[in-house]
């Protein structure tokens, strides 16, 4: 699951010192974003002073303002207790604005000590946040969190709220009521009737009845939906509470309809700040702005300061919607390459000596409408060449050479040549392959001009070796257009795939490839190691990169999909968390190496994507997908920063 990302200048807001009224804590802050600059709205918490008959710390609302969502400044008491009804305090403030007037929701305390009968919601007004022109006590039952929605739904005003906050062990709710008028908001009369009939306007969000649930943050607005971002406590009647941030999708125009919801907390209490102060371990939501492409999430930390995380909003809606969904769903949903029914489509033949044990590992160029298929073949030798065969539809194969056309030439192969990519750059195909001798595999690359690669004269020039010789390096291939100026040659060494920036392909004088590295194994499926598939294809959405990885779970090989920057291949744009082909059918699962997809080409036509891979070490196959379709799949999965 996502997590929110803390802003290293965390906490924004401390108290001050010389300002008796927030000498002892300012947090839970509601932040608007106007035009011109970001308003804030805090509670502040006075040192402890003699109040009526008791010496207590009285909280007020404080305001502060910014020309951006971090740097808060002009702090100054905005409202503190005028009536009765909130003679206690003034706490936790929510800012919305509807035309030009601002309304400040806030739990008003009008009772010592609290409890539900004097903890209700009330609500400032002003034009100019200077001066407060009307105030009131709006629910008259136990209530917090309370907020109005920024614009009417289906033509009237909305207020959002947490009811029966103080009444354990009954636990919270979260509902909402709607209003004709903006002075109906304040009527005791409506307020009553809608208490009365609560289990209609809830906003089911409660997991278990031990838990506690409350309004966060005022509602933003999305073309998904209304995000709630809001407050869920675990184990909230014991003495081990577990407070957390989570966020919920509501529907646009019926927000009781939750389209979807996180699973598990966003943030949770870690930093020091968070851990100590007058409420120890605990973190609350209550503010949230979008600013650019990133939410910001408000919260006050410890019931003593303010502090805010981030997250990208498009990858947090996402993320929230796929982790809603069910199993079954998110399967249907997701993209996956479609085996040929004539799988597999080249096996050892018995009679040719040179691949009558193993066909595997087949890179693929497609030229003047054929897939020329290069395949990886051993016979009874061990020796790995390369054999080709030829297909008009991709699929069925046509023709197949009776000889290999690439053969071990030099010493730093004599065990073999394997596991070959072909590139088309110009007139030149090049062929980055595996040197393989004494159990150590190089680099090695080759190239043969395209018109006697169609005429099937297979004057290749001599073969170099790019990588360190003491160096396992392997799964190489060459872009096919210079970036910046420079070839861009992918390669794995350390179970990692790296990016080598060549400025020339002469090696003649020894020189080796080094990179940096662009994609490394994690906890997911490719846990292992990972490495390329087929040289990446342009599209105008980025390079599409196929890759392979192994999981440490079960050694099984299986094929991933990424999208790298157009001008910058060393950024990955996106990646599907999920593999778009796995090691299930009889002869993938079957062979030298049970349980693998080892893929070195594809070739696009028309729309398609073939994807050519070897199955279980022994045969190759194909499979394919749209190419539509999976760029779509992977624009809707960006990389989380």
């Amino acid at each position: 699951m996502l997590k929110l990302t803390r802003s290293f200048e965390n906490p924004i807001l401390t108290p001050e010192a010389h300002n008796i009224w927030e000498a002892g804590a300012c947090f839970n802050p509601s932040v608007w974003k106007d035009p011109t600059k970001y308003i804030m709205v805090y509670r502040a918490l006075s040192s402890k002073i003699p109040y009526f008959h008791d010496d207590i710390n009285v909280s007020t609302i404080g305001y502060a303002d910014s020309p951006d969502p971090i740097h808060f400044v002009n702090r100054r008491q905005l409202i503190s207790p005028e009536y009765d009804w909130e003679k206690y305090g003034c706490e936790d403030p929510r800012i919305t604005k509807i035309d030009d007037t601002y309304f400040i929701f806030y739990t008003a305390l009008g009772g010592y000590p609290y409890g539900p009968d004097n903890i209700k919601v009330g609500v400032a007004v002003t034009k100019d946040l200077k001066n407060i022109d009307e105030k009131h006590l709006v629910t008259p039952f136990n209530a917090k969190g309370a907020c109005l929605l920024p614009e009417k739904i289906n033509g009237k005003y909305a207020v959002i709220l947490t009811v029966n906050t103080d009444k354990p062990p009954a636990p919270s709710s979260i509902g909402i009521a709607y209003f004709d008028k903006i002075e109906d908001m304040w009527n005791p009369d409506i307020w009553n009737e809608w208490y009365e009939n609560l289990d209609f306007h809830k906003i089911d969000l409660l997991r278990d009845s031990s838990h506690q649930v409350e309004v966060g943050a005022v509602p933003v607005k999305t073309k998904h939906g209304w995000l709630l971002i809001h407050s869920y406590t675990r184990d909230y009647f014991s003495t081990d509470k577990k407070f957390g941030i989570e966020a919920a999708l509501l529907s646009l125009d019926n927000p009781q309809n939750i389209i979807a919801r996180t699973k598990e907390s966003l943030l949770s209490p870690k930093e020091q700040y968070e851990l100590f102060g007058e409420v120890p371990y605990t973190i609350f939501p209550s503010g949230a702005v979008i600013s650019g492409d990133d939410l910001y999430v408000y919260y006050g930390a410890a019931d003593t300061v303010s502090a805010v995380a981030s997250v990208n909003l498009e990858v947090l809606i996402n993320d929230i919607i796929t982790s809603s969904k069910s199993v079954e769903e998110i399967e249907r949903e997701q993209v996956h390459l479609t085996r040929f029914d004539g799988n597999p489509i080249i096996s050892p033949v018995k009679d040719h000596d040179w691949e009558s044990e193993y066909t595997l590992n087949a890179a693929a160029i497609y030229l003047e409408g054929k897939v020329y298929i290069l395949y990886r073949a051993q016979g009874k030798s061990g020796v790995s060449t390369i054999g080709c065969a030829i297909s008009r539809d991709g699929q069925k194969i046509d023709k197949r050479l009776p000889e290999p056309i690439y053969v071990p030439r030099i010493d730093a192969e004599r065990d073999g040549c394997e596991d070959a990519r072909i590139t088309r750059i110009g007139n030149t195909l090049y062929l980055f392959y595996t040197a393989f001798r004494d159990g150590m595999t190089h680099i090695a690359m080759s190239t043969i001009s395209v018109s006697d690669f169609l005429a099937k004269n297979w004057r290749w020039s001599p073969p170099v070796i790019i990588s360190p010789s003491e160096l396992n390096d392997k799964n190489a291939c060459i872009m096919p257009e210079k970036i910046n100026g420079k070839y861009i040659i992918f390669h794995r060494t350390n179970h990692r795939i790296w990016i080598a920036e060549e400025e020339n392909l002469d090696f003649s004088d020894g020189r080796w490839i080094q990179g940096n590295i662009l994609f490394e194994p994690n906890d997911e499926w490719y846990s292992e190691k990972v490495g390329i598939a087929a040289p990446p294809i342009k599209t105008t959405d980025g390079w599409l990169l196929i890759f392979h990885g192994i999981s440490k779970a079960d050694w099984k090989y299986r094929l991933g999909a990424m999208l790298l920057d157009l001008k910058d291949p060393l950024t990955i744009k996106s990646l599907l968390p999920y593999p778009i082909l796995e090691p299930n059918a009889s002869y993938e699962d079957s062979g030298l190496r049970p349980g693998t997809v080892f893929s070195c080409g594809s070739a696009v036509i028309k729309d398609k994507l073939f994807v050519y891979y070897g199955a279980g070490d022994t045969t190759v196959a194909v499979a394919t997908v749209s190419l539509e379709r999976l760029l779509t799949a992977l624009k809707e999965s960006p990389v989380k920063e």
